[in-house]
């Protein structure tokens, strides 16, 4: 076969298109040494195709394998994946019950709340007392606000000042 006929059966075999016969004729044609450049890169891959054809595993694979799975399984001593496997299943289990817990728990609090609405019992007989310790309590919520507004008071004009010195720093460096 001549490189032009090679460089022929080589396109349509890049293109998936070539029959067994074709691609047996190119296999022989990449065997011979003197190949054209052009076509060197397709010969190095048929070589190496040709090369791998030849390698396989002996009987002393299959027979060094058994051994050592046999072997690790009578050492009986538990491999990653299976303290893995194991940690994932107990894990599970254990999800399993905190959720069961959590929502037996649920069920017995609404239960309870629904009885203990129905008892429910004021906690003073006077109305004026009862309103009097109303605004108290309003009273001491509303210095919380106030003493929390002073802080963000202070964080605000902290960030001012932030702001003030960073765009003073971009000022500088760009002059």
């Amino acid at each position: 076969m001549d490189s032009k006929r090679a460089d022929e059966l080589l396109k349509k075999y890049w293109d998936c298109q070539t029959s067994l016969d074709e691609e047996k004729e190119l296999r022989e044609y990449f065997r011979q040494t003197d190949v054209p450049e052009d076509l060197a890169p397709a010969a190095s891959l048929f070589r190496y195709f040709d090369e791998q054809k030849t390698n396989s595993l002996n009987d002393d694979f299959d027979q060094l394998v058994i051994g050592r799975m046999t072997q690790t399984r009578k050492s009986g001593t538990p491999g990653i994946k299976t303290l893995f496997t194991y940690s994932i299943r107990i894990a599970a289990g254990v999800a399993v019950l905190v959720v069961a817990v959590f929502l037996v728990r649920q069920e017995l609090q609404r239960a309870d709340g629904v009885a203990a609405n129905a008892d429910l019992v004021d906690t003073y007989d006077d109305p004026q007392k009862a309103f009097e310790e109303t605004k108290k309590a309003l009273e001491m919520i509303s210095r919380g606000f106030v003493r929390a507004e002073q802080q963000a008071k202070k964080i605000n004009v902290f960030n001012e000042a932030q702001e003030k010195i960073q765009n003073q720093l971009k000022k500088e460096a760009e002059l």
